[in-house]
């Protein structure tokens, strides 16, 4: 059995995330630490997960494989869920062959590596990619990188109902927008879909624009049938994937202390950072409510922050 026990249903608590730029500009924003839903499938990489898993099982696969690098989030969760449900995990990683906290533990929960490079993984959208291994794999599931495509944002559509269960908890009725870091776009728009034009949704692209996530987000929307969602993608990585600069490290470091919210730099570090600028140019008319959404990934932040 892939599915997750019908009883295991992670919940992420809403809180009021209280700093003095925010205070400045009269803006409320809520963050929902999906980062504290499990000590290891954290974050949305669950809810990417969900319905892929229940789509193998129905398939009667005996396991996942899927892509990723050195400090994916995505494999990290998958490996950690293989573990503990029990099914088998390969995964087809970027580039050469290399020891980072987050390959120990993938090795560590059991996953089969295989290491690409940079030009095979690079193809990974070509058509026949995956023939030569499920070929190898027969019994496995494939699972894109991210675990993105329509499935995967379907299993995202319920993170809305975890932040409408919670609002009364804040003293709100309701709030503006989402806003949340974009590495595929998938849980974006699996928000899209749950919202079907409710509130608008803000991707803070984590990747350049190259990277593709607006196609993705309107390909899992036309996959739908849904139209146009009320969505807007702004740059914040900051010269590209993974790329770390001092002012950034610096605003994560204050933001902790300011706020006890643990924070990462390819991820929520980047997309608050890009709140922050957004919030100061004024972007957002005071008295606006916000809900951040902490994608978690605080795995992978080993590799780049000393962890408290």
């Amino acid at each position: 059995m892939l599915s997750p026990p019908s009883n295991w249903l992670p919940q992420a608590p809403l809180q009021p995330l209280q700093l003095d730029w925010l205070a400045t500009a009269g803006i409320e924003v809520a963050i929902l630490r999906l980062d504290q839903i499990d000590p290891l499938i954290s974050g949305n990489k669950w809810f990417k997960l969900v319905e892929h898993l229940k789509a193998a099982d129905r398939v009667g696969a005996e396991g996942i494989i899927s892509l990723g690098g050195a400090h994916s989030n995505h494999l990290h969760a998958l490996a950690a869920a293989g573990k503990r449900l029990g099914f088998k995990t390969v995964g087809l990683l970027r580039g050469h062959e290399q020891e980072t906290p987050t390959v120990q533990d993938l090795q560590a929960f059991g996953m089969q590596l295989h290491w690409l490079g940079y030009g095979g993984y690079r193809a990974r959208n070509q058509p026949g990619f995956w023939e030569p291994w499920l070929a190898q794999y027969p019994q496995l599931y494939a699972v894109p990188e991210g675990g993105g495509s329509l499935t995967g944002a379907l299993g995202c559509a319920a993170i809305k109902q975890q932040v409408q269960a919670q609002l009364h908890t804040l003293g709100w009725s309701d709030f503006h927008a989402w806003w949340l870091a974009c590495g595929t776009g998938t849980t974006l728009a699996g928000l899209l879909l749950a919202e079907a034009g409710a509130h608008p949704v803000y991707g803070a692209l984590a990747v350049p624009d190259d990277h593709g996530v607006a196609p993705q987000v309107e390909s899992i929307l036309q996959a739908a049938g849904q139209g146009n969602g009320r969505y807007e993608l702004i740059d914040a990585s900051r010269g590209g994937f993974a790329k770390v600069d001092p002012a950034l490290l610096e605003f994560i470091e204050q933001t902790e202390q300011a706020s006890g919210v643990p924070l990462e730099p390819l991820y929520t570090g980047k997309a608050l950072l890009a709140l922050k600028l957004q919030v100061e140019a004024g972007r957002f008319a005071a008295g606006t409510r916000l809900i951040f959404i902490h994608t978690g990934g605080l795995q992978g932040r080993r590799g780049f922050i000393a962890s408290p």
